[in-house]
């Protein structure tokens, strides 16, 4: 008897000593649970504005990258149309402005940098499609000077004209100089201007 006694006081030593454990280790989880639940509102907050600066800056690189695009397309198109205008103006096109705006939408880059025009023969280099649209075009080109019998000769200026020398031109000229280069440069205008 002596011995189940004893087993039984073993047995509720045990008992109380699970019973002591499993409320320390409940208390120790309720203790965890409830640092993790203060803790969690400053993580979410934290993911929140993270999440969100993450999302502006993309926001903001694929702004970048667009307006990069955009300056590259720009960039491309001057260049383009500076050299359509300058070829315009090497095949002695005295209308420039209005070839031009007939010309450009035809007008593409190829992928190997040439400019290409889209014709009715297909597509070909710049050169020969603007050579061939002057020469379907020649009100593109300066009027011909009109002689043979029965011609009046151009008007000369009435008073001797200085001739102002190209060179002579430059930054900190003497105000005499300058307006007599821009008197010059009027009086030869307005002449240009009558024989059209």
């Amino acid at each position: 008897m002596e011995d189940t006694q004893k087993d039984m006081e073993g047995a509720s030593a045990n008992g109380q000593d699970s019973n002591l454990r499993n409320v320390i280790r409940d208390v120790i989880q309720e203790f965890i649970r409830s640092e993790q639940a203060k803790a969690e509102p400053a993580y979410k907050a934290e993911l929140l504005e993270e999440r969100r600066r993450r999302e502006q800056l993309e926001r903001r690189v694929n702004e970048l990258v667009d307006e990069a695009a955009a300056s590259r397309r720009l960039a491309e198109e001057a260049d383009r149309y500076s050299q359509i205008r300058t070829e315009l103006q090497r095949l002695g096109v005295a209308k420039i402005d209005l070839a031009f705006r007939a010309v450009k939408d035809d007008i593409y880059r190829a992928e190997d940098g040439r400019l290409m025009a889209r014709s009715g023969q297909g597509d070909v280099l710049l050169m020969e499609y603007l050579t061939q649209f002057v020469n379907e075009n020649p009100e593109l080109l300066p009027a011909r000077m009109s002689g043979g019998s029965g011609a009046t000769g151009g008007r000369r200026p009435s008073g001797a004209s200085s001739g102002v020398d190209l060179d002579k031109i430059r930054p900190g000229m003497s105000a005499e100089d300058r307006e007599r280069v821009r008197q010059e440069i009027a009086q030869l205008a307005s002449q240009t201007l009558r024989q059209l």
